[in-house]
């Protein structure tokens, strides 16, 4: 069995004017992955706006578990069309609920000042770093077969985990990380796709980040975690079919809440996106590991 692209994923059945259906990807947690909602949303509201919009940002919350195993319906509201900037409301609807909404803003390109007052890391090319399924190895080894297997076949990203900056003994422990990725399947050059891919990918380890100084596995019994709310900036144009560093460090964890907040580069070091993630860190039995 092939693996599945991304693109037939952001995919929409249009039902009527503002109404949409997605099919869902099955990863085996029965609950649906973040990054797929947020890409679906994304390309719903894109299909209402004029093309020569562009999104700039998206804030979204997560409201409900959505079902893995059945498509979701987005139901998008015209809040804004002026004359460089528009506004989307979309829904996404399951079972009758709504489990997830989002705000996304949309401006005609223009020229403006420019200044970037971040570095990206010293870190090892991806060229250096080990493939995926060791990354897979890493990060779920202790997940059943089954799953597994269902997230390997859904893998439209190549990615590399890259060891931590400032490693030392505790590395480990660090409330930061980062990793290189790109998508599989080659893409045309459609800025559009290129955003809601990217919005799918944001979500990749996201949360890891604000267990991880904790040691503590995402998978770990004694923990309830699920995604708040996240948001995402974009700052300028991007091929996904080239290698973008994903740098995420989370800040503060309090409440049973974990802040994680993310840049990520191309290869020159251009800052190309901003994200920030809130996410429920629950311990629901301190005696079991």
């Amino acid at each position: 069995m092939s693996e599945m692209c991304l693109s037939q994923l952001l995919q929409l059945e249009k039902i009527e004017k503002g109404i949409y259906r997605a099919q869902s990807w099955d990863l085996g947690f029965k609950a649906l992955f973040g990054g797929q909602v947020m890409g679906q949303a994304l390309a719903a509201a894109q299909s209402t706006v004029e093309t020569n919009s562009v999104v700039h940002s998206y804030h979204s919350y997560f409201l409900l578990p959505g079902d893995a195993e059945n498509p979701v319906v987005y139901t998008v509201e015209n809040l804004r069309d002026g004359r460089s900037f528009s506004s989307r409301r979309v829904k996404a609807v399951q079972h009758g609920r709504i489990i997830f909404s989002m705000v996304a803003s949309f401006q005609i390109p223009e020229d403006g000042f420019t200044h970037q007052h971040v570095t990206m890391p010293n870190v090892p090319h991806p060229d250096e770093l080990s493939t995926q399924m060791d990354t897979l190895k890493l990060k779920f080894d202790k997940l059943p077969q089954t799953v597994q297997e269902k997230i390997k076949y859904h893998e439209p990203l190549e990615k590399r985990v890259v060891q931590l900056c400032d490693a030392n003994e505790n590395a480990e422990d660090s409330a930061s990380q980062y990793v290189w990725m790109r998508v599989k399947e080659p893409l045309k050059d459609d800025l559009s796709l290129n955003q809601c891919l990217l919005a799918y990918a944001s979500d990749y380890y996201f949360l890891m980040t604000a267990i991880q100084p904790h040691r503590k596995n995402v998978v770990n019994k004694s923990l309830q975690v699920a995604s708040i709310d996240h948001a995402l900036w974009f700052h300028r144009p991007f091929n996904f079919n080239e290698w973008i560093l994903y740098c995420m460090e989370s800040p503060v964890a309090g409440g049973a809440r974990g802040l994680v907040r993310g840049q990520l580069f191309n290869e020159k070091g251009e800052l190309l996106a901003s994200a920030v993630q809130e996410g429920l860190i629950r311990q629901i039995n301190r005696d079991k590991q």
